[in-house]
């Protein structure tokens, strides 16, 4: 790898790679020692190709579920069977994953900026700001920076734009599905809002049992199938369908349906 190459964004691979390593090592035992992370399905990530290929996932942390990523996919294209065990695979990791986050999140401090040069695609999120609910147009450079990602390499999305279970899929994602025509894989999480905190920088619990479960990648007739057909998809394929709410508290479950129409009008990515 030549000294200075950059990536599609400007960001110099050797310095990525340096920051993935320290930072893979630095947080590997969260994952394997202070929690179990449950893995299935690491046999599809070495069956797809290198680039095109967009990752769908609930969202419970703001970085422990990405880092987790990190994680499960170098060590699966390393020949790990559904472990983490041995963290030398971080030591040539694959430097075209990307993921797509709120700006605003990925400014918020020294450590975010730092996590923003291992693979943030920042955006602008057109329905909150600051803490306070907004309606803004959707930014043209966003969406480029989304599919310049998508073309180089493997592209993570948490298509409800929240960490809050049950909520709305963005019709953005189905937009950006139907423009960009990558191959979408789905991916289930759970555990990590029991063992980390909201931000998922700080262990909140010990010993908890996290899972992610890595599906077959979604069938999609792009060119025929609705933005709405692909958000269904979507919903079924990451366990947030309102009929997945059976697993929810009595609490949750009443939240959700409380909020559920409210959120429609306000998390659109696009009318």
């Amino acid at each position: 790898m030549p000294l200075f190459k950059r990536n599609p964004f400007g960001h110099y691979l050797l310095i990525k790679k340096w920051l993935i390593r320290i930072l893979g090592v630095i947080s590997h035992g969260r994952y394997i020692n202070f929690n179990n992370l449950q893995i299935e399905g690491t046999e599809i990530l070495r069956n797809l190709p290198g680039e095109k290929v967009l990752f769908i996932s609930n969202h419970q942390t703001y970085f422990a579920d990405v880092a987790a990523m990190f994680h499960v996919f170098n060590a699966a294209l390393k020949g790990r069977d559904d472990t983490i065990k041995n963290v030398g695979y971080i030591w040539q990791p694959k430097l075209n994953i990307y993921y797509i986050a709120a700006g605003e999140t990925m400014r918020s401090g020294f450590l975010p900026k730092i996590f923003a040069y291992t693979g943030s695609v920042s955006i602008d999120r057109t329905w909150r700001s600051a803490g306070k609910d907004v309606n803004r147009q959707v930014k043209n450079s966003d969406i480029t920076n989304i599919g310049k990602a998508i073309d180089d390499g493997w592209v993570i999305t948490f298509p409800q734009g929240t960490t809050t279970p049950f909520k709305p899929i963005r019709r953005g994602t189905a937009h950006i599905i139907k423009t960009y025509k990558p191959i979408v894989v789905p991916i289930v999480i759970d555990g990590f809002r029991r063992s980390f905190d909201k931000k998922g920088l700080n262990i909140k619990r010990k010993n908890v049992l996290q899972s992610m479960v890595i599906k077959e990648p979604l069938q999609i007739d792009y060119d025929n199938e609705s933005v709405n057909d692909i958000v269904k998809k979507i919903e079924f394929a990451i366990e947030q369908h309102p009929s997945f709410l059976k697993v929810l508290s009595p609490k949750e479950a009443e939240e959700y349906l409380k909020e559920e129409a409210e959120l429609n009008k306000q998390r659109e990515f696009w009318n």
